[in-house]
């Protein structure tokens, strides 16, 4: 029998997971570490501390079920997107804290990119929206407010990369600095097309291409862990952006397959084969994953904020002490009683991109209760999917007949239930529900041969339940409608 070890770094927190050959989880560890929030909408990790809780809960992991070194076969990374790492080349040491996904520092620069009338040109090559959501403004932010830092960085001492660079850094001991396709098209530098560091890009933000990992397949040997670490080398096989590398651990792998995780974020990808499909509806154009030559396409929704507003009800209003607990004061209430919550706390993103939106409760009356409130948050989740997939339908042309789900959010029963009634089509939850850390596990199988293909690998995905849709269409509209009126209260709250 041989293991994968998947890592899977979060937004919120590192896991690690060993899956044996049939796809099953052996041991996992995880853990959370602090988020950084210097100013409103901006927010910061510290890359330290995601390294520490990502190579403390591999080792916990492996621990666990006191599984020899010997017996992994590969190590797979997913990873938090677009977060901006920058490390001292020779050191090795982070220069600054990671400025996370999430952020909207770079707003201005953005707003600069849209005057300019940019969109269409960053749009033909990268499939992106301008958005602070993207790497690449992140970097110019920092090499322009750190003193010294760009002058470092043109002579060669500063690297950049997204965190699965920086773990490869780490894991590799300094020998290799990488990512993977997927990631690389998060950057807003990369053409998707070419698959090359984009120059005009490059130039147009001030980036010194030294800082740049190489490019690589999303499944492939990038490298070996250091021996000291494990205890011998073992093979960095596989490599995707945490969404990416959920859509190949539900076994999207067919042209129309889609797939919604609900974790800090909502992520919707669908496939569309080997063409890259332009959107014309707030969608991303993004690489899926590439295998040996070919490269598979998806269109992507973004939503900002979606297992996050659970932790802003523990952490920021304290009407729950534990994640858990916001399922039985859901349930505490029959519906959300008119109240609709738009976590918009750092702006929208599809189909909207609107980053002076902000967190909206409205319809709040004397007999409104925590849980009509924390029935609304969950709700919400529902909601801005909903937004995603009718674009998503529009633009493919496309009309899904069911939605695989995963991610911490699919253990609540009502989310999904509401969910399908919402969508008017079957939701899908798998029994292995962290198909994130699965995908990753998958893509580094299949390059050492764990696996023969692909279709091997969709023999592993099993159903847990099946949500069918149970609402009327009426009651689905009268909603719908009620969700776009609260949306449009959210929008344009912050003013130049």
């Amino acid at each position: 029998m041989k293991y994968l070890l998947a890592l899977d770094q979060g937004t919120t927190s590192s896991r690690a997971i060993v899956f044996d050959e049939q796809g099953h989880a052996v041991s996992s560890a995880q853990q959370e570490f602090e988020q950084i929030f210097p100013s409103p909408g901006h927010v910061e990790h510290n890359p330290e501390a995601i390294w520490k809780s990502q190579i403390e809960t591999a080792k916990e992991a492996l621990d666990t079920n006191a599984i020899p070194d010997s017996e992994i076969a590969a190590i797979g990374i997913a990873n938090q997107r677009e977060t901006v790492v920058l490390w001292d080349k020779k050191s090795g040491q982070p220069v600054c804290n990671a400025v996370v996904w999430q952020s909207r520092i770079t707003d201005p620069i953005c707003k600069r990119l849209k005057a300019d009338q940019l969109d269409s040109f960053i749009r033909e090559k990268t499939g992106l929206v301008i958005d602070a959501y993207f790497s690449g403004t992140k970097i110019q932010y920092l090499l322009d407010n750190i003193s010294g830092l760009r002058r470092r960085a043109e002579q060669g001492e500063i690297l950049f990369g997204t965190v699965d660079s920086f773990l490869i850094w780490r894991l590799t001991n300094g020998r290799v600095h990488a990512t993977d396709v997927t990631n690389a098209s998060r950057t807003m530098l990369f053409n998707i097309h070419t698959q090359e560091w984009d120059r005009e890009l490059l130039d147009l933000l001030k980036i010194p291409e030294c800082m740049l990992p190489e490019v690589m397949p999303s499944s492939g040997i990038i490298g070996h862990s250091d021996p000291s670490i494990f205890g011998r080398e073992i093979p960095i096989a596989g490599c995707a952006g945490d969404q990416q590398a959920a859509t190949f651990g539900q076994a999207c792998f067919s042209p129309g397959d889609a797939k919604n995780t609900y974790g800090t974020g909502c992520f919707m990808l669908l496939n569309t084969g080997e063409q890259a499909v332009t959107s014309q509806l707030g969608l991303l154009t993004t690489i899926g994953w590439k295998i040996g030559k070919t490269t598979t396409y998806c269109l992507e929704g973004s939503v900002f904020i979606a297992g996050a507003v659970v932790q802003w009800l523990r952490d920021g209003i304290g009407i729950i002490e534990e994640s858990a607990q916001v399922t039985q004061l859901c349930d505490s209430v029959h519906d959300n009683g008119g109240v609709y919550f738009v976590p918009a706390f750092v702006g929208l993103g599809t189909p909207y991109w609107d980053s002076s939106a902000r967190g909206t409760i409205i319809g709040i009356t004397r007999g409104t209760t925590s849980g009509h409130i924390a029935r609304a948050a969950i709700q919400s989740m529902a909601f801005q999917s909903m937004d995603v997939l009718d674009a998503m339908q529009q633009e493919s042309g496309v009309k899904l007949t069911r939605l695989k789900v995963d991610g911490g959010a699919t253990v609540n029963n009502s989310l999904l239930s509401f969910q399908a009634g919402l969508l008017g089509v079957p939701v899908l939850r798998p029994q292995i529900q962290e198909t994130t850390a699965l995908g990753a596990a998958f893509l580094a199988g299949l390059a050492t041969g764990v696996y023969a293909d692909m279709d091997e690998i969709a023999e592993h995905w099993t159903l847990d339940r099946e949500f069918q849709p149970a609402m009327s269409v009426n009651q689905r509209e009268n909603l719908s409608a009620d969700w776009h009126h609260a949306v449009r209260a959210a929008r344009g709250w912050i003013r130049d």
